[in-house]
């Protein structure tokens, strides 16, 4: 059973859902599948000129005050960074370079660059500093935040968060196709991995 987690590192619940995911999937008997992709084609696709949550201000202010209490509840740091959303190419591309299994630490690393610390994910250095932190070589992981390959590899991971319906990210692709959206349906999507219904209430 492998659930497949699509993340930007642009997105603030996407922090939220990558700090917490593992321990419940290891709970649940189910592999991970970590897969960063980029949301700025998506909403450009959907007519957004950025982030949907910044298309007003109500809502932006909703959105930071429910991060930061959905960061408190889960015993997470979070400041709001600036600017924000974030450039997330260069990170993007810096993940999908290392090896999978060694993603989901620099994964975190590079969430709590931006979420954390309220780093500038675009600048490479920050990038390395993700990789000290996540215990990988700098310099290899700042080569692969520029490499042709990486940027081949980010494309096409557009490409097929396309092709699959994702509109927004955390999204949590099932192996029947299923997608959940949204930090705080992790549980959900796990229920539905491994039993292929919601979970039972109560």
């Amino acid at each position: 059973m492998v659930l497949t987690f699509w993340y930007d590192f642009s997105s603030s619940y996407s922090y939220l859902a990558a700090q917490t995911i593992e321990p419940m999937a290891e709970a649940a008997g189910v592999s991970l599948a970590w897969r960063p992709f980029l949301l700025g084609p998506i909403f450009k696709d959907a007519g957004y000129g950025g982030s949907p949550n910044l298309v007003s201000p109500a809502k932006a202010d909703y959105m930071w005050s429910d991060i930061a209490r959905r960061a408190a509840h889960l015993g997470l740091p979070f400041v709001r960074p600036h600017p924000f959303p974030q450039n997330s190419v260069k990170a993007g591309r810096a993940a999908l370079a290392v090896e999978p299994a060694l993603r989901p630490a620099l994964t975190r690393a590079l969430f709590d660059q931006v979420f954390r610390d309220g780093a500038d994910i675009s600048d490479v250095g920050v990038i390395g500093s993700a990789a000290k932190e996540a215990g990988l070589e700098q310099e290899a992981v700042i080569e692969g935040a520029t490499s042709q390959d990486a940027k081949d590899a980010l494309f096409a991971t557009v490409d097929e968060a396309r092709s699959l319906g994702i509109f927004g990210a955390p999204t949590f692709v099932c192996g029947d196709g299923a997608l959940f959206w949204g930090s705080e349906r992790i549980k959900d999507a796990l229920a539905w991995e491994t039993t292929g219904a919601l979970p039972k209430r109560g």
